[in-house]
């Protein structure tokens, strides 16, 4: 049986590729999809993508997470800088967690530059594109692994 990880983005995520594309790309929350999803079948994953604008929605996600994933791999968006209640909610799930910034967080504004959640992940990836999904995966990969 695959092991299942989920694979959660924040808000305004469901705008990739419309919003501020200078600084996220042109690429749509599809494509991130797609793209996870090709890698995950090579590496024998199994993908639940999910998004929510809201920080409930995020921690409902995380604690369904619980009961059925292996890992989460998490785009907070700007709850990132905001949400001691997503960080408490991701310190409720014992698999690995893997923090993914589209860009580069610490070459923002200085509110970017700490994350809450960054206090949880076992890894955090920034500033490489949607290609920091398929490098936490990659990750994830390795690090489940390990766990056998």
């Amino acid at each position: 049986m695959k092991k299942l990880v989920h694979v959660l983005n924040g808000p305004n995520l469901n705008l990739l590729g419309k919003r501020q594309p200078e600084i996220y790309g042109r690429e749509t929350l599809e494509d991130v999809e797609r793209l996870c999803g090709e890698l995950a079948r090579t590496v024998g994953l199994s993908l639940r993508f999910e998004q929510s604008n809201a920080e409930s929605g995020l921690i409902d996600l995380i604690h369904e997470a619980r009961g059925e994933a292996a890992a989460i791999i998490i785009n907070p968006g700007a709850y990132s800088h905001t949400s001691i209640a997503i960080l408490d909610a991701l310190n409720t799930f014992e698999g690995p967690v893997i923090e993914v910034h589209i860009s580069n967080i610490h070459k923002r504004e200085a509110f970017r530059h700490h994350s809450y959640v960054s206090l949880r992940a076992d890894g955090v990836i920034a500033g490489c594109g949607i290609e920091g999904y398929q490098l936490a995966l990659r990750r994830i990969a390795t690090l489940l692994a390990a766990d056998g």
